[in-house]
């Protein structure tokens, strides 16, 4: 069937092959660029994350060789709003948040579809690596170093209804030859792999020019002693090994984490790596993406980071969130992340639902998340 297609076309090699593909399957498809900075300026230059001018250029000369129209469309605004606003507002809070993912959920699954189903069009392509089977799951791709389901499992079943990823099927490495083939200019284009927002890739620096610095504590979690000092708790995630600043180092020589930040009074707790050890993660209000909710408990796999370890778990799920027990401690998971829940079956990985962290513990009910109590969760 032939569809009206919207590619979204970052300037780098996958958006352009999956838009050829879909050309090549038989879809009416125009080209369409995000432009994500109200000053250009502040654009990276060169292949250090995406969305930069040089950018835009690449994806214009692509949809030239792909033969398809092409339009820059202004999200600035929005992209401000619901991804760099969501970024500090996260750190602020003590919480680590994915960007990349709060962009796809917020950008281009959300603000991009509304508007091309708006327009007429029947589906938004991109160049992600992830499958949608006949039954219209979501699946991991089958290049498992690139697979990104990780990354989409925020999307509702409605806008994994009008997306389409080409790319699912192939791997890498025969992507870029077929960019080469088609003579495409992207096809040698490193991959972006930083905050596009943050010029210079100093996230601690970014933050601290917004949010500003604030004198508080590095503390010994099990003791409560003070360690050190620091200008800002927003600087630091649950896991953190380096950048601590600590003069003194521990009585068995070992490296200190973080292993807590509590905002409320600007303090930073530190211990030993084994204290990072959870097995039980809470979430807020899951996404479902395979079908109707399941109550549970059932088993699965789940996902704590992108291109992350696989955790075999047991979730129950309720209105108000997803209850986690891992059958193998995790280390360094920290609130604001998100959990991905996935069913193995015959054909691969199916996305069953996903959900923002909000709480972790232990088994021996010492929590991860505050370094003190257990929140039996």
């Amino acid at each position: 069937m032939k569809l009206r297609v919207l590619a979204a076309m970052s300037g780098g090699v996958d958006s352009a092959v999956a838009a050829a593909r879909a050309v090549e399957a038989g879809h009416d498809v125009t080209g369409v660029h995000l432009a994500l900075s109200k000053n250009p300026q502040t654009y990276r230059t060169g292949a250090r994350g995406c969305c930069t001018i040089e950018d835009s250029r690449d994806a214009r000369r692509a949809a030239d060789v792909i033969g398809i129209p092409f339009y820059v469309w202004d999200m600035a605004e929005r992209f401000h709003e619901d991804v760099v606003e969501d970024f500090y507002a996260e750190y602020a809070a003590g919480r680590t948040p994915n960007p990349c993912l709060r962009c796809n959920e917020k950008i281009k699954f959300a603000a991009v579809l509304d508007r091309a189903m708006a327009l007429g069009f029947d589906a938004v392509a991109t160049g992600h690596y992830a499958r949608k089977d006949s039954g219209g799951l979501l699946r991991r791709a089958v290049d498992p170093g690139k697979d990104q389901s990780y990354v989409l499992a925020v999307l509702t079943p409605a806008q994994l209804a009008h997306s389409m990823f080409p790319l699912g099927d192939t791997p890498k490495d025969r992507v870029r030859a077929e960019a080469e083939e088609r003579g495409l200019a992207v096809a040698r284009k490193p991959d972006s792999h930083d905050i596009c927002f943050i010029a210079d890739g100093d996230t601690s620096g970014f933050l601290k020019n917004r949010l500003g610095s604030q004198t508080g504590d590095i503390v010994d979690a099990a003791t409560g002693e003070v360690l050190g000092s620091h200008d800002g708790a927003h600087q630091f995630t649950v896991g953190q090994r380096h950048g601590l600043g600590l003069k003194r180092p521990a009585a068995d020589g070992r490296p200190r984490y973080v292993l807590s930040i509590t905002p409320v009074d600007n303090r930073v707790a530190v211990g030993p790596r084994e204290a990072l050890r959870i097995d039980r993660i809470r979430t807020g209000t899951p996404v479902w993406l395979g079908g109707e909710a399941r109550p549970g408990p059932f088993e699965c796999e789940v996902q704590l980071r992108a291109h992350g370890e696989v955790y075999p778990a047991t979730v129950t799920a309720d209105p108000e969130g997803l209850t986690a027990r891992l059958h193998k401690p995790a280390h360094g998971v920290a609130a604001g992340q998100t959990l991905v829940v996935y069913e193995p079956d015959a054909e691969g990985d199916a996305v069953l639902c996903s959900g923002t962290i909000d709480d972790t513990a232990a088994h021996a009910h010492a929590s991860a998340s505050t370094g003190e109590g257990g929140t039996g969760v």
